[in-house]
């Protein structure tokens, strides 16, 4: 009995320092290293395991260590972020005595510079979109404080134009500039589709399959 009981004990000396107030900054970040690596887990398996089953060439030993990789540093990298970020905000307003709208933006920098800042495929697909997020974001936020009239038509359709336009002439030109895993899908969708010998790669399968397991 002696382990169950000892079980209880080491759990309600835990759960009791949990609710201990003088803690709860510190305790904040580490829970927020938890739910970093846990989101950015759940997040990036299901894409990882998508994109390189679609598009990656190799043996399946060779997949599923990209797709482990690729899990493993984007949880990683989202639970650093988020331990600096929150432990930088606690500390700024534990000197000043208070919390300002500043201390938020430098901690999100400098976090951003040491965890987010190393130029890889991982950390650019977050970094471009968050910035997607942001134009939009801001764009709200100029409309509330009047900086910029409110529209008087839904502007939605002519950034779709946009986009679309853009976007698919960078492609079809200067494909060199955009992202190697949007070429890959831009690759399948638009030039992919030109070419077929027969009806199996012309409805069941994208490319032959003898071409397909070189």
């Amino acid at each position: 009995m002696a382990g169950p009981d000892l079980i209880k004990t080491l759990l309600y000396t835990v759960n009791n320092l949990l609710q201990q107030e003088k803690y709860k900054a510190a305790l904040a970040v580490l829970k927020g290293f938890r739910n970093g690596a846990v989101y950015g887990a759940k997040i990036r398996a299901p894409h990882a395991l998508v994109m390189t089953f679609l598009f990656r060439s190799g043996s399946l030993k060779d997949k599923l260590k990209a797709i482990l990789k690729a899990t493993y540093t984007h949880s990683r990298n989202l639970a650093y972020f988020v331990f600096t970020y929150k432990g930088l905000q606690a500390l700024q307003e534990k000197v000043q005595g208070k919390t300002l709208q500043s201390h938020s933006f430098l901690a999100a920098c400098i976090g951003g510079w040491l965890v987010f800042g190393d130029n890889n495929n991982i950390n650019s697909q977050i970094n471009m979109y968050l910035l997607s997020r942001i134009l939009f974001a801001l764009s709200r936020l100029a409309v509330e404080k009047g900086l910029i009239p409110q529209p008087k038509h839904d502007p939605f359709p002519l950034f779709a134009t946009l986009v679309w336009g853009i976007v698919l002439w960078l492609f079809e030109y200067y494909p060199h500039t955009l992202q190697p895993s949007l070429q890959s899908s831009m690759n399948y969708l638009y030039h992919d589709s030109n070419v077929w010998h027969d009806i199996s790669d012309f409805l069941v399968y994208n490319k032959p399959r003898t071409a397909a397991q070189k």
